[in-house]
């Protein structure tokens, strides 16, 4: 079989401590023939402490559909492209996926590479549920903001959110009015880096501390889904006889 020519990496970058880079994505990041950047002079940065010296060009939430069809047909002449992110997976919560889009839909082929998310370790690390869960992002500023939170109060999988330092507090109210303020949740901030705080406990708790605690850095907020009702012995009891007075 021949080798498959990708004509569009995803490449993950370090969220904080910049070991976390991948010995694949460094090799990926040296051979393409350019790097689109959500911001080059942060990127700029990381491949100057890599080492990496390739053309960046800009690619954010601002231009990216302006710039799309451009990139699609160098991509159609043989042009092989990387997207980053200022941090993390591209496409989570950054642009991403109208780049991706367009470019299977033209017939070319993407490839992401696996490497750091902020939401992975901040569920794992969380002490919640995490076989199953939803991952929300950033919730609206205003409008459409409590819609949004109302339609998770039946929501039994464990939630993910990303937040601002200056919105946490206001979007843990709005959680506690809506899911419950004994509901266990987990502030994670400054994942991999020298700071890194997990704050853990219910939501009442977890308003009170941050009233008192400024708060800095980049923000993942993991909260318990809705405990699932759980049969009692006479309720179980009811369901068998039930099920032999109609199988009788």
């Amino acid at each position: 079989m021949s080798e498959i020519t990708v004509n569009l990496f995803l490449v993950p970058t370090p969220i904080g401590n910049l070991k976390d880079i991948t010995l694949r994505a460094m090799e990926v990041l040296k051979t393409v023939d350019v790097i689109l950047a959500e911001d080059t002079r942060t990127s700029g940065m990381l491949l100057k402490h890599l080492e990496i010296s390739r053309p960046l060009q800009s690619y954010h939430i601002f231009n990216e559909h302006k710039a799309v069809e451009k990139l699609v047909e160098r991509m159609r002449k043989g042009e092989v492209f990387a997207l980053v992110s200022d941090a993390g997976t591209p496409a989570i919560s950054d642009p991403g996926f109208l780049l991706v889009r367009e470019v299977l839909s033209a017939g070319l082929e993407v490839q992401c590479l696996p490497g750091p998310t902020a939401f992975v370790p901040a569920l794992v690390n969380s002490g919640l549920p995490n076989d199953r869960f939803v991952f929300e992002g950033f919730l609206p500023h205003k409008k459409g903001r409590k819609t949004r939170i109302d339609s998770l109060v039946e929501e039994t999988r464990t939630i993910i959110f990303y937040e601002s330092p200056h919105r946490l507090l206001k979007t843990l109210e709005q959680l506690a009015e809506s899911l419950g303020a004994e509901r266990q949740a987990c502030v994670s901030r400054e994942l991999t880096k020298l700071h890194e705080e997990n704050v853990r406990g219910n939501l009442a708790e977890l308003i009170e501390y941050y009233k008192i605690n400024p708060l800095k850095g980049e923000i993942v907020l993991v909260v318990a889904g809705k405990p699932e009702k759980r049969e009692s012995r006479e309720e179980r009891q009811a369901s068998k006889k039930e099920k032999w007075s109609k199988s009788e």
